[in-house]
């Protein structure tokens, strides 16, 4: 695409734009879960087999995607990485030890050929496959050590947000902690170039999908002595389908085909080109127009009131699915006065979810009163069905009397004026207004919404400087576990303040468990202690995700998380 030309950027110059996103921390307004979501459900991003090039198909002689992100990822370093954006750019550079079917749900060989795992689940020996590094280096598990170090450091500046996704490592959380000083006692080892034994603290049953997730990319040795790295397409060095060929700040990246990936025979894509323009309204223009092959979440955003419109006018192209993802508001809770769980609460209780969703939203999301996801497999089928969402209702007169009681210990007669922060982003707007609107007339509370650009938005939630702020969570694996431990003191995504021993230990003890359903009771306990007990944030709903998919377009996957794999991508003539 030619930038100069290009409707989507001309347009741009011209709007007040926004970005939508979030990680696997933040989500889009757009997207989330809904009951239809199942464990280890996949969905196709058109109305046709998404699975592969059949029968008399024939394939376009440009085999460059166009697809727009609503945010520039903030970084490229799998380190340091937090949010799908990044997310799905890295899944195009970079292949860990396993990969994610998005077919079955389960891990499969990435750049691990094989593995064997010991009768008492703890030793992992992985068999590294032939491979090698963009610039023809071969993929040694040196690498991986490596990348895993970096995570663990205590040094790292700025610290691992992802750190404690590590700990599943024997000595991972001492070493971090600095209880040890030595990373070779820390359970991951190049026996040789080509194996890697990894040694767990305790039984992990999610560990293999684990691998898939970009914290557990290997890094490639130039890292080394070179902080910025990841800030240049000439110094990134990758293993994955494609690497990074052009990036200009605030406009537009483009990854190409690595013809080095093992697998090169299996990418028919030569080209992703991805847009960077924070505008539903523009997002789908374009895609109107042509110059967006996709458009819609997770990457990008359909406008809330477009919603209704496209999937009527486009039936063909444009997919609901649900998905494992929850959006909610959270609290600083070292701040007065929502340190007091009963203002906290009489916040939660007054949201009317179903008149948001069906007049705010309008994405077909459900209502949630919990934090952990339909679709989010559990000790028998899912987690959620057996373990019900019903830790508060919504009761405006009930809220009205907590209120009150919480003011009165805080020495208040009013609420003062509530600063409520959102990244910008017409859908997130929406909602903060419609919420402002609810808590005023049922509260008598006067809200300030404020909206900012996502950089900044994360930065500020990740240094306790706001009251509330929107967020989301996406599974970065299928287990409870990816949503609760979160929130255990000191977590590198807990931007809460929330510090509970009880909860830790609760949490602690499912991490050591094997005992599925003792895992499953553990994980009852802690949620209702997030959200019944203590109230640390107001869950809204459950996302789904809606998109438009030109049907020319095949390959393209979205896994229970929502998340995208774009790799297997190919296009039809059209």
């Amino acid at each position: 695409m030619k930038k100069s030309k290009s409707l989507l950027l001309m347009i741009a110059i011209v709007l007040v734009i926004g970005t939508v996103l979030a990680g696997c921390g933040s989500n889009n307004a757009n997207n989330g879960n809904n009951a239809a979501a199942t464990n280890n459900a996949t969905a196709t991003d058109n109305a046709g087999t998404n699975t592969g090039n059949t029968g008399d198909e024939k394939l376009a002689a440009d085999q460059t995607l166009r697809i727009n992100l609503s945010a520039e990822p903030p970084t490229f370093d799998p380190a340091q990485a937090q949010d799908s954006q990044a997310n799905t750019v890295l899944k195009t550079m970079y292949e860990g030890l396993t990969r994610m079917n998005d077919e079955t749900g389960q891990a499969e060989p990435g750049i691990a050929e094989k593995w064997d795992v010991s009768a008492d689940g703890l030793v992992y020996t992985f068999h590294l496959r032939d491979a090698v590094w963009s610039n023809g280096d071969p993929v040694e598990a040196a690498d991986f050590v490596r990348a895993w170090k970096r995570v663990l450091d205590p040094n790292t500046d700025p610290t691992a947000p992802y750190a404690y996704q590590l700990y599943y490592l024997k000595n991972g959380e001492e070493y971090y902690t600095k209880k040890v000083t030595d990373f070779n006692e820390v359970g991951v080892k190049a026996v040789d170039a080509k194996t890697l034994e990894v040694t767990l603290k305790a039984p992990t049953p999610y560990f293999l999908g684990l691998l898939s997730f970009y914290t557990y990319y290997p890094v490639h040795k130039s890292v080394e002595g070179n902080a910025k790295w990841a800030t240049s397409k000439d110094t990134m060095i990758t293993n994955g389908a494609f690497t990074l060929t052009e990036w200009t700040t605030g406009q537009s990246l483009q990854v190409t085909k690595n013809e080095k990936y093992w697998d090169a025979a299996s990418i028919k894509l030569s080209k992703i080109d991805f847009s960077l323009v924070n505008s539903g309204a523009t997002e789908l223009l374009s895609y109107k127009n042509g110059e967006l092959d996709r458009a819609g979440g997770p990457t990008g955003e359909i406008p809330t009131d477009q919603i209704p419109i496209v999937s009527k006018e486009l039936p063909n192209e444009f997919v609901r699915k649900g998905i494992a993802s929850v959006y909610y508001y959270e609290f600083n809770i070292t701040e007065k006065p929502f340190d007091n769980a009963k203002i906290r609460k009489a916040l939660a209780m007054t949201v009317n979810r179903q008149v948001l969703i069906d007049n705010v939203t309008l994405g077909g999301q459900l209502p949630a009163y919990g934090f952990v996801p339909p679709g989010i497999a559990g000790a028998d089928g899912e987690y959620r069905t057996a373990v019900k969402d019903s830790y508060f209702t919504e009761d405006a007169e009930a809220a009205k009397t907590l209120l009150a009681e919480g003011l009165k210990e805080e020495g208040l007669d009013k609420l003062p004026t509530v600063t409520l922060t959102y990244n910008t982003s017409e859908g997130h707007k929406k909602i903060a207004l419609a919420i402002a609107d609810m808590w005023k007339n049922a509260l008598g509370i006067d809200v300030q919404t404020v909206n900012q650009e996502w950089a900044v938005f994360i930065e500020n939630r990740q240094n306790l400087n706001y009251q509330i702020a929107r967020a989301g969570w996406t599974a970065d694996y299928n287990d409870p576990m990816t949503f609760l431990d979160m929130w255990v003191t000191g977590g590198g995504n807990n931007d809460t303040g929330y510090a509970n021993p009880e909860y830790d230990k609760l949490i602690n003890e499912a991490k050591a468990s094997s005992d599925l359903a003792a895992r499953q009771e553990m994980f009852a306990k802690a949620e209702k202690m997030l959200i019944e007990d203590d109230m640390i944030l107001i869950p809204l709903y459950y996302y789904t995700n809606n998109s438009l998919t030109k049907e020319y377009l095949k390959g393209v996957t979205l896994d229970f998380s929502g998340a995208i794999d774009l790799t297997r991508g190919y296009l039809l003539e059209h």
